[in-house]
């Protein structure tokens, strides 16, 4: 089982599965979201991760265009966004994870609105200038 939460401690949960694959987001609603210049997540299987603790802690803001972002009401530390369509958890935050997840970033997206105070590192991820084409 895989556990994480946030900052304070308040909102717990679990993965009953590894998570699928991790990425960077330059995008700048992640930018202010976060305070970073981009915003490290895991995608998961839908329906795999299970609040423990919390849930009457976590609120949500739903971007025009966008897809929910939920974070912790007591700390307002990020947890996770959800799929627009289905309303299911889909993204985890990694600094959420309690340990480590066994996944890395395997690409960058939203590299066109990169942060300008600080270079994307030139770690040899595929990057993208806006979303990951589908089928990449």
């Amino acid at each position: 089982m895989i556990t994480g939460g946030c900052l304070c401690g308040g909102v717990r949960w679990e993965l009953t599965e590894l998570p699928l694959y991790a990425t960077y987001c330059h995008c700048t609603r992640c930018q202010r979201r976060t305070g970073t210049a981009a915003s490290a997540q895991a995608r998961i299987a839908p329906g795999s991760l299970r609040v423990t603790a919390g849930e009457e802690l976590i609120r949500c803001w739903e971007p025009d265009g966008g897809s929910p972002k939920c974070f912790c009401s007591n700390c307002g530390g990020a947890l996770w966004s959800k799929n627009e369509q289905t309303g299911a958890i889909a993204g985890v935050r990694l600094g959420t994870f309690d340990e480590d997840p066994g996944v890395r970033p395997s690409y960058r997206i939203y590299t066109e609105y990169a942060a300008h105070w600080e270079t994307i590192p030139d770690d040899g991820l595929p990057r993208y200038p806006e979303d990951r084409p589908r089928g990449n």
